[in-house]
């Protein structure tokens, strides 16, 4: 994958491990605030992290980019991705799209984003966000917006078969506060905020951890700001040439959390699917063709 490819956001945290401890220092002073936390001067950034100011332009060296107003504009570049309607997403790609069909443009722009998004997660961190969906002794709360909902609701309707102690909420709901109320530490919620980012979203998000619970984000390559109260975060990038943004990749990951928590849980998960089948049965719901 070439460095064009990447975010800022991206190059940092795959070069964490080789950074020293100032520099990791600013690294986390940037991704704190992303990607706003850069478009100041070197200085206030140096201040900010509070590292000195050489500390800055040898980091944004390693990260591939000539010097701090190379870096700048690229932030600028990223922020203006970052707020873009579907309006003007389209009138981007629209002026410069090849003639080739769009149906391969975009699965090849589908294919590139679930590899490089699959490039940037750590199994070990899946594997923990896995185990605590499947923690039976913890409530499990599914957090949607807009546009999200859909992806909560579609993990939801999995879980419910998978597992008790399930609520779903839409942050967009003026009734999502009730659901807080029997929140008790150690609870589970995952949460759904992808680009143009929800207040109520974030809010929600905010009182829950509040409460002592654990969040688990699914997100952008942007991140939405709820990143920074989640134990465990996914960013997935999510930009075709299309004036909406991508769900596939995401998609992905929530298809391979269903079947990994549905192995963890099999013996209590068939015990679940078989008296589901058997009330499907009796209400005649599907119909059987043998």
């Amino acid at each position: 994958m070439s460095d064009d490819t990447l975010t800022i956001s991206d190059r940092i945290q795959a070069q964490l491990d080789d950074l020293t401890r100032a520099e990791r220092q600013l690294a986390h002073s940037i991704l704190e605030n992303y990607p706003a936390s850069g478009l100041g001067p070197l200085s206030a950034l140096a201040k900010d992290a509070q590292v000195s100011v050489p500390t800055v332009a040898r980091m944004v060296q390693k990260l591939g980019f000539s010097g701090y107003p190379e870096f700048q504009l690229e932030l600028r570049e990223e922020l203006k991705a970052k707020v873009k309607n579907p309006i003007a997403k389209h009138d981007t790609w629209a002026e410069r799209a090849p003639s080739e069909h769009l149906l391969n443009r975009l699965t090849d722009a589908v294919i590139d984003n679930i590899r490089h998004t699959l490039g940037q997660i750590d199994p070990k961190d899946f594997d923990a966000a896995c185990d605590l969906a499947a923690d039976t002794s913890r409530h499990l709360y599914i957090v949607g917006g807009r546009v999200t909902h859909t992806l909560a609701e579609y993990l939801f309707l999995h879980m419910q078969v998978i597992r008790p102690k399930i609520t779903h909420i839409q942050s967009t709901s003026n009734a999502w506060p009730h659901y807080l109320l029997d929140v008790k530490e150690g609870d589970i919620f995952i949460v759904f905020d992808m680009r143009r980012y929800e207040n109520n979203t974030l809010k929600l998000a905010e009182m829950a951890h509040a409460k002592g619970a654990k969040l688990i984000l699914f997100t952008d390559q942007w991140r939405s700001p709820v990143h920074h109260l989640a134990d465990i975060s996914f960013s997935s990038r999510i930009v075709i040439p299309s004036a909406w943004d991508s769900a596939v990749t995401p998609l992905l990951l929530l298809e391979t959390m269903v079947s990994t928590v549905q192995n963890l849980t099999w013996g209590d998960t068939k015990d679940r699917m078989e008296a589901l089948e058997d009330m499907f049965d009796q209400t005649k719901l599907f119909r059987k063709f043998t």
